[in-house]
């Protein structure tokens, strides 16, 4: 790739450009969240496959994580290819990745209950097939995710020489990655495609397997062609360094890097945060819905409006926060130290997550519960609150590692995309792979998991009300999980950040000295 068909493209992204990007970085967060948190209810609340196992699956994948993402992100800054290194990833992998996301849910039922109440376990031998096929399709879909993930995010900082518009194109992927929240709808919309298999003969619980099956598919094969689109879209523009080097090399840079070593190590510790999206599924579908959605929703006199309001009340609290916080933080870090905003999203932000247990455990104790109107709106107001450091944080993340990739390149003469976003890959995988295992536990240790959670869902079905069921142990431990645990990471996520390394002055005079030098390399050329 020549440096002369670099420049014939200019130095930055067009329009079209960047919305061909945008709408493929959506489309993979569907994908993300089809499985970052429906995959998880799927397998707890559906199939019933016991807390411990699930939370070992995921902990299981997340290890393998630790070697696979830096691996694929050696593997991609060695591409060098007439489309640039991260492109061709972009136009091929979408097909491959929509397979492996149907294929974990291509399942059997670990446990049901069937029309007489009586809880049928499978057999030992098809119990430890389910498992085992959960186990693999997911790290299955792991591997075959980060083939997209880290080209996903390194070509921002190939499709442009201008930090202000890859800060943009950063702040504006990390709202289209939330508009990927679409994906976490998926566990809303499957059951109503439970009467297909009804009328099949199946049992109320076989029917909802396969109707989150069908789901799966369609949503899928939608998002896919989406993500197809950002490889059909972007160019490269950023020459890059012909050098290559050993994963063992690639290691030592990252771990060297002294900026992004802090920002590692501060996304490793905030990886409780990631039980906000892991559990908002089963603590909205069961505290909110009985995890009955169409008799909450659909009452005998039509539509239940006053819920259906207070639901989006809530949706737009666990997600709005996060949504307009990536839009406008970026405006925020041009005038505040982006060292200084970091750590402070981090720790004021912890103060909400703390106050969401706050509000449901006074509830609780008073002997009410969040389904009135000024508690719904309390409740949604401190998830906005929440989630606005949460996406704060998301934005900062992704500028600053490309910022570390310039540092690298000013110190060393290397561009490491590939293999530092595979560390902000690393970092969200192993995030959700440590949250797993929080809620995994919390789960077996209330009893929240496996054929407990079908006899639960057979005694909801028949007239049991979640809130109260068990004195609310199971609505206690869910409110816990997106709470104290999140408030303690962010915490701690501050500690390595709060004498970064690179500071925006610094940054600035070092990225005004590289274009100068590509600039002047262009000229000779």
């Amino acid at each position: 790739m020549g440096r002369n068909k670099i420049a014939n493209r200019g130095t930055t992204y067009s329009r079209g450009e960047l919305t061909g990007y945008l709408i493929g970085l959506a489309g993979q967060n569907i994908i993300y969240n089809i499985i970052g948190t429906g995959l998880t209810f799927y397998f707890q609340n559906v199939i019933f496959i016991p807390a411990i196992a699930c939370s070992t699956i995921f902990a299981v994948a997340r290890v393998w994580d630790a070697v696979n993402d830096p691996m694929m992100g050696t593997i991609v800054d060695k591409t060098r290819s007439k489309w640039g290194k991260c492109k061709p990833y972009l136009m091929f992998i979408p097909p491959v990745i929509m397979i492996t996301t149907i294929i974990p849910f291509l399942n059997g039922m670990y446990a049901w209950t069937d029309a007489s109440g009586n809880t049928q376990l499978a057999s030992l031998g098809a119990r430890i097939a389910i498992v085992a096929w959960a186990a693999v399709s997911y790290i299955l879909w792991g591997m075959t995710y980060t083939i997209g993930d880290i080209p996903l995010w390194g070509v921002t900082s190939l499709m442009t020489e201008d930090q202000n518009d890859r800060a943009k194109a950063l702040s504006l992927a990390r709202i289209c990655a939330s508009f990927g929240a679409i994906g976490m709808a998926f566990t809303f919309i499957a059951p109503f495609f439970k009467g297909i298999f009804l009328d099949k003969g199946m049992d109320e619980q076989h029917a909802l397997r396969g109707a989150y099956i069908l789901t799966a598919v369609i949503l899928t094969v939608f998002a896919s062609v989406l993500f197809e689109v950002t490889g059909l879209s972007v160019h490269e523009r950023v020459e890059q360094s012909k050098e290559s080097h050993t994963m063992k090399e690639n290691f030592q840079t990252m771990w060297q890097c002294l900026p992004f070593r802090q920002l590692l190590i501060s996304g490793v510790l905030r990886s409780p945060i990631q039980l906000l999206g892991l559990v908002a599924m089963p603590l909205v579908m069961y505290y909110f819905f009985n995890n009955n959605l169409q008799k909450t929703l659909v009452t005998e006199s039509g539509l239940n409006l006053p819920m259906i309001i207070k639901v989006v009340l809530l949706f737009i609290g666990i997600m709005g926060g996060m949504l307009i916080s990536s839009g406008v933080t970026p405006s925020f870090a041009r005038r505040i130290e982006k060292k200084k905003l970091y750590n402070f999203y981090s720790i004021a932000g912890a103060i909400p997550f703390v106050l969401v247990f706050v509000v449901y455990y006074v509830t609780h104790k008073a002997g009410g519960d969040l389904l009135s109107w000024p508690m719904t709106i309390v409740i949604s107001l401190v998830f906005f609150v929440a989630s606005w450091a949460q996406g704060g944080l998301n934005v900062l993340q992704s500028v600053m590692i490309a910022d570390c990739v310039d540092y690298e390149e000013y110190n060393n003469g290397i561009r490491p995309d590939g293999v530092f976003f595979s560390g902000q890959s690393f970092i969200t995988k192993l995030a959700s792979g440590i949250a797993s295992l929080i809620y995994g536990g919390v789960s077996a240790l209330v009893g929240f998991s496996g054929e407990n959670v079908s006899i639960l869902n057979d005694a909801l079905s028949r007239g049991a009300s979640f809130i109260t069921y068990e004195n609310g142990k199971f609505a206690t431990a869910l409110f816990f999980c997106v709470s104290i645990p999140p408030a303690i990471g962010m915490v701690l996520s501050a500690i390595p950040t709060l004498k970064y390394a690179l500071t925006d002055k610094e940054h600035t005079r070092m990225l005004d000295e590289l274009n100068a030098k590509r600039n002047a390399s262009a000229e000779e050329e």
